[in-house]
C-alpha cells in the first residue's frame, strides 16, 4: 500500500477532489496547513503598509491506496492541482505497512 500526501493551493481542493472521485477513490483526509517552499512566503499591502507573509496557507491531502492505484491517484492530483505557477505544491509517496479498520478489525487491502 502507498500513502500519498499532497500539499496544494486551497482553491484547488475541489478540483483535486473531483479528479480523485473520477478515479474511484472513496476516501481522503484533508488538513489546513501553513508553510513555505522556494518562494519563502510573499509580500502583501494592507491599508498602505507592506508586510511579509512567511507561512502561506495550503491544504494537505492524504490518501492511502493499493500499490496498483498509486500512479492514477498521483495523475489525478496533478491534473486537479496544477496551475503552472510557483507554489502549486508537492506530492509525497510513502510505503504503508498495514492498515486496520477499527470497526471491523479488517486489515490490509480490505481495510481500505
Amino acid at each position: 500500500m502507498k500513502k500519498i500526501e499532497a500539499i496544494i493551493r486551497p482553491f484547488k481542493l475541489e478540483d483535486v477532489k473531483e479528479a480523485l472521485i473520477e478515479e474511484g477513490i472513496r476516501g481522503l483526509t484533508i488538513t489546513e496547513v501553513r508553510g513555505y517552499g522556494r518562494q519563502k512566503g510573499h509580500k502583501e499591502t494592507y491599508r498602505g503598509s507592506e508586510y511579509q507573509i512567511e507561512f502561506v496557507p495550503k491544504i494537505k491531502i492524504e490518501v492511502v491506496v493499493e500499490d496498483k492505484n498509486s500512479e492514477k491517484v498521483i495523475a489525478a492530483i496533478l491534473r486537479g492541482a496544477k496551475t503552472g505557477q510557483v507554489g502549486d505544491g508537492k506530492i509525497f509517496v510513502s510505503n504503508i505497512e498495514d492498515a486496520i479498520r477499527i470497526r471491523t478489525e479488517e486489515s490490509g487491502k480490505a481495510a481500505l
